[in-house]
């Protein structure tokens, strides 16, 4: 973990991976530190790298406004695991195949891809009328977000099989709010522009507009930041049910523990250094103490179920992956399919698709391979002051969207 000091704008590195953050990363760092808004500090998770307005991998605290873009745009993105009572040891290539196979046929995946009927949610039809008044509200808006209740979306999300050091297979999601979330975000931070910009804000950047909690539209913006990360945790319910269905019909003796679910794009108010203060982790876990967490590698490389350690300079929080050292673009620029296939190992996965549209329309998308993220290990030895590795996960089936 590393910090940048508000009051004199300095930097403190705690580790030496300090020194490898991307330049834009560390910028964006300290335009937060200058931010009006920020409270104490801002708290560095090793996985940190550039992101719009804030760093993912960053976590800030605000004693009175809120920061739609240090939420991030997919509000409630975050993880679920579950351990299962079939043995590591017990599983073979062909079977890890058909979990994959029925995995698909039982969840949408993949960017654009939803269910063809509205899923069932009681909170769904309880939220609606209170959101008719909303201009990001529309019956589309509303309609897909009733079809991509349990369905993966692309990008980085994935559904995985692992098999951990306690000699369990444990299933493993990543996947958030979807559409819903998306076009809250990119609201509420136009709205919050629009605003500062009237009252002479003195922010540092545009993308750090910020609403405060006592106005209308900043509880407005609370309220339906909370109804995302209700859905976002009910889209990751409803993966997850699917996901033990997939495995318990080429496994049918398999028993699953009590499933994690938890997010990592989020407000929320919490208690720190003496004062209630609305905590941002944007790509950051909270990590209490004793408190389950998972950090993810990269698509061929470990995993980790760790517990946390209430670390408060950390605003107990803990990173929530490994982190790029390559942007989508880059990766698929400078990698081949030959060496992201031979880093993937034994892996079962689908091979790598093309990319459909821009610039790069027509070559292979490796924006995902495990080159393309920070090394895991190195990940998790930076932040021992942090949390404590409990199970360490090999992956043995992915499906990514």
């Amino acid at each position: 973990m590393k910090w940048v000091k508000k009051e004199d704008n300095y930097r403190v590195p705690l580790k030496s991976w300090c020194t490898v953050i991307e330049n834009e990363a560390m910028s964006q760092a300290e335009d937060l530190a200058r931010h009006p808004s920020v409270y104490k500090h801002v708290a560095l998770m090793p996985d940190c790298h550039p992101g719009y307005g804030m760093p993912i991998g960053g976590v800030i605290a605000c004693t009175e406004d809120i920061i739609p873009n240090a939420v991030g745009v997919d509000i409630g993105c975050g993880m679920g695991a579950v351990r299962t009572s079939i043995a590591s040891s017990d599983t073979a290539r062909p079977l890890l195949r058909d979990v994959i196979t029925q995995v698909r046929e039982l969840i949408p995946c993949g960017e654009g891809k939803s269910h063809r009927g509205n899923q069932s949610w009681e909170n769904m039809d309880e939220h609606i009328d209170n959101f008719k008044d909303r201009k990001w509200f529309s019956s589309h808006v509303m309609d897909l977000a009733g079809k991509n209740l349990g369905t993966l979306g692309g990008g980085n999300h994935f559904i995985e099989v692992q098999a951990g050091d306690d000699d369990r297979v444990w299933l493993m999601i990543h996947s958030g709010s979807r559409h819903l979330g998306n076009i809250i975000a990119k609201y509420y931070h136009k709205l919050a522009l629009s605003l500062n910009t009237r009252w002479n804000a003195a922010i540092p950047a545009k993308d750090l507009a910020f609403l405060p909690v006592s106005s209308a539209e900043g509880k407005e913006y609370i309220h339906d930041m909370n109804f995302a990360l209700a859905y976002a945790r009910e889209n990751r319910r409803q993966i997850m049910d699917r996901f033990m269905a997939a495995f318990a019909h080429v496994f049918p003796g398999a028993d699953f523990e009590k499933p994690i679910n938890i997010h990592h794009n989020y407000a929320a108010l919490e208690n720190h250094f003496g004062r209630n203060v609305w905590v941002h982790r944007k790509g950051a876990t909270s990590a209490r103490k004793n408190e389950t967490g998972i950090i993810p590698g990269s698509m061929g490389t470990p995993s980790y179920i760790v517990e946390g350690l209430g670390n408060p300079e950390s605003f107990m929080s803990c990173s929530h992956g490994a982190g790029r050292v390559m942007g989508r673009k880059q990766a698929s620029r400078t990698l081949s399919p030959l060496e992201c296939d031979k880093a993937m190992g034994d892996v079962v996965y689908n091979r790598w698709n093309k990319i459909r549209r821009g610039k790069g329309q027509g070559e292979f998308d490796l924006g995902e391979a495990p080159q393309a993220y920070k090394n895991i290990e190195d990940v998790i030895k930076s932040e021992l002051d942090l949390i404590r590795p409990v199970v360490k996960l090999r992956p043995l089936a992915v499906v990514k969207g």
